[in-house]
């Protein structure tokens, strides 16, 4: 008898890993949920998130619809990618405008200016009124804390609540996404993907990105260690000096509560190189909303924030 010829193994790297658990988690939730949606922005983790998706189903399209919360602060660069993505892949774009809340009285604006923390109302009227039983999310546990300690998949109850006394556990590689009536599931396919692994994705697959996540010059100020950009809802105050700085964005929010960076990395290269000398979040760095008091996420998360 001739001996059986052994296949070859190969082990996958740690990119092609994160890439495969990410896929099994979009191909586990719209195999056992009816109406799931996608989180899309137009920043960097949406972009990605929606990439692993359109390559978890293809050939077939995404088979789901993606939902943006605009504040009417966002970045215009941001807004066009969005755009151009959605017309790219023939995506069906569900929008909720805070600005509709503000004009109709339902939502008020802030003392501070910034409408990160009223996106929570529309997002969940949204996800209501499109009757969406899973939200797919592009949160990390690398960037913050209230982040690190919640589940891949993680229940909100019929106010669109957290709860983090009350998470199911993860076993292995299994997700139970089952609810009651009312409720919903949020899901995060890059759970265990760091700043790091994005980035070195992004390289990996030349993905486009929008053009402020590399270096440029901007007319910023100064304001609470952050770099504000000058714009309609982003002004300098009395004695906050307008300076013509080379900056880059680590991550996009509201162009009123995300600072920049200083930095001179004009190519996916250059930012893996930044990126992986730092050693505090992107959020921690940038974010204003993060920083009003030590459990500002989580305080947000269980209001039914992203």
């Amino acid at each position: 008898m001739s001996e059986v010829e052994e296949l070859p193994t190969r082990t996958l790297s740690h990119l092609e890993a994160l890439e495969s658990e990410s896929i099994h988690i979009f191909r586990e939730i719209v195999s056992e949920l009816e109406r799931p949606v996608l989180l899309f922005s137009g920043g960097k983790d949406s972009i990605v998130m929606l990439h692993i998706a359109a390559k978890a189903f293809w050939p077939a399209p995404v088979p789901f619809p993606v939902l943006h919360v605009d504040t009417g602060h966002n970045f215009p660069e941001v807004l066009a990618h969005r755009d151009a993505t959605v017309e790219r892949l023939k995506l069906r774009l569900v929008v909720a405008h805070v600005q509709d809340y503000i004009d109709d009285g339902r939502l008020l604006e802030r003392a501070d200016g910034t409408r990160n923390p009223l996106q929570t109302q529309p997002l969940l009227d949204a996800i209501t009124e499109g009757r969406f039983d899973a939200v797919f999310g592009g949160g990390r546990r690398d960037e913050e804390k209230a982040r690190a300690k919640e589940r891949v998949v993680s229940l909100r109850d019929e106010f669109g609540q957290w709860d983090p006394r009350n998470q199911r556990p993860e076993l292995w590689n299994l997700y139970n996404p089952r609810h009651r009536p009312g409720e919903h599931v949020r899901v995060f396919p890059l759970s265990n993907w760091t700043e790091l692994d994005v980035w070195r994705y992004i390289a990996s697959e030349n993905i486009d990105l929008p053009a402020l996540y590399y270096a440029h010059e901007r007319d910023v100020f100064s304001r609470d260690g952050m770099w504000l950009a000058v714009g309609d809802v982003s002004q300098p105050r009395d004695g906050e000096r307008v300076e013509r700085r080379l900056v880059r964005y680590r991550t996009v929010g509201d162009m009123s509560c995300t600072g920049a960076v200083e930095s001179d990395a004009l190519t996916v290269a250059d930012v893996i190189e930044e990126v992986a000398l730092t050693r505090i979040t992107e959020r921690g760095a940038t974010r204003a909303d993060d920083r009003v008091t030590e459990a500002a996420m989580e305080d947000r998360k269980k209001e039914g924030y992203f």
